[in-house]
């Protein structure tokens, strides 16, 4: 994995409401992401396929989240 920087990981928590965010948390979530992430991209590659499109839209990825 390793592909989602950490900082950005680290602000999204901070978002949230986290005031003090361990590193072990901040490389957990950018995991549970990127694993979530690949999962939402590859239901919005069917869509895509489906309109025999090779090109992913924001409508493809928002059909998959749902």
């Amino acid at each position: 994995m390793g592909e989602l920087p950490l900082a950005a990981v680290d602000r999204i928590i901070r978002k949230a409401g986290g005031e003090r965010v361990s590193e072990d948390a901040v490389q957990e979530l950018a995991g549970v992401l990127e694993e979530e992430g690949i999962k939402i991209c590859q239901k919005a590659r069917i869509f895509s396929n489906h309109a025999k499109r090779k090109t992913i839209t924001a409508e493809d990825i928002r059909l998959a989240v749902k």
